[in-house]
């Protein structure tokens, strides 16, 4: 079996709580607590869960934006955080990522042009002569009309915007791309448009993703296996297939319960979950699930359950299953 591009073990990030007189932490944000996972080349890997539940810190900290507090983090066999800075620079034209809000990403003072083109420069993979048809290449490749390299991104409306944030991401070749909800403040007509972007450049470059969304009729549509993360930890993960057919959290059901069916003769029980998401900083004991879970019985309350196979490609955390 060959090799994964991504590979996690037992990740933690935690953020220092400082309020005391003297600056010291007087406690952590346990945003990731031990998660596992392995991403393949080429795959599309979904991440799914409520805000707050630390997906975007999970995606950041693999690409090292965030120092991890503990675990180890594999890109292409090699540790990210004990390979020199000279491997670290080369590293990271092939890990890239896709933030969320495609306006506040882009420099509003800078033109699009000079924002795809200016990391093209700084690693060397153009020169000033060429830079402008690369520039034109890739816009082009993303949908976009190269003549466009001149303009500025208040220009440009939201699914514009996103398409030159993906073409940026694009510029420098990469491996390997964290999209953060790079679809949610879009339209659902222009949704659909970059969800097919991002398909087809996984095709013709054979790219891998790390999808993150709170919506799991986004990721069905172009991941092939999907992770549900709740409070820190992954409580359900399985192939796409699997995951809908046959989902076993609770949670998982309960998140599936709200995706919208486009049959309106069909009718669908929605499981509606009480209650916020518990605080990261103290999450509860046992299952950190239990709190909102219809089905909670005491062993929930008091024992951690692991992360164990439903089946070959199912696993689940969860004492009911």
């Amino acid at each position: 079996m060959s090799q994964p591009l991504v590979q996690i073990n037992d990740l933690k990030k935690y953020f220092p709580i400082k309020s005391s007189f003297f600056g010291k932490p007087t406690g952590y944000i346990k945003a990731v607590d031990g998660i596992s996972l392995q991403i393949e080349k080429g795959e599309a890997f979904g991440l799914v869960g409520e805000s707050g539940s630390g997906k975007s810190t999970l995606g950041q900290t693999i690409l090292r934006m965030h120092e991890k507090t503990s675990g180890q983090i594999l890109f292409d066999g090699k540790d990210i955080h004990t390979i020199s800075k000279k491997e670290l620079v080369h590293l990271r034209t092939r890990m890239q990522y896709i933030f969320q809000d495609p306006y506040s990403s882009l420099n509003p003072k800078i033109r699009i042009g000079d924002a795809i083109g200016e990391p093209l420069l700084e690693h060397g993979l153009a020169t000033k002569s060429d830079v402008d048809d690369k520039v034109g290449n890739i816009l082009t490749m993303c949908g976009m009309a190269p003549r466009f390299m001149d303009r500025y991104p208040h220009e440009f409306s939201g699914g514009q915007r996103q398409r030159i944030v993906i073409a940026r991401a694009m510029a420098l070749n990469p491996d390997f791309i964290v999209a953060d909800e790079p679809v949610s403040s879009l339209d659902v007509s222009i949704q659909a448009q970059i969800i097919n972007l991002f398909s087809d450049l996984r095709e013709q470059r054979e790219l891998s993703y790390l999808f993150i969304s709170h919506d799991l009729s986004i990721v069905e549509h172009l991941c092939s296996r999907i992770a549900i993360m709740y409070l820190g930890i992954i409580v359900e993960l399985a192939t796409r297939d699997e995951l809908f057919s046959n989902p076993v959290h609770p949670y998982t059901k309960a998140l599936l319960s709200a995706v919208p069916i486009p049959d309106p003769t069909l009718d669908r029980h929605r499981i509606e979950l009480k209650g916020d998401i518990p605080s990261p900083e103290k999450p509860p004991s046992g299952c950190r699930f239990h709190t909102r879970c219809p089905f909670a019985k005491d062993i929930c309350r008091e024992q951690v359950p692991e992360l164990r196979q439903a089946n070959e490609d199912h696993q689940v955390a969860c004492h009911l299953f």
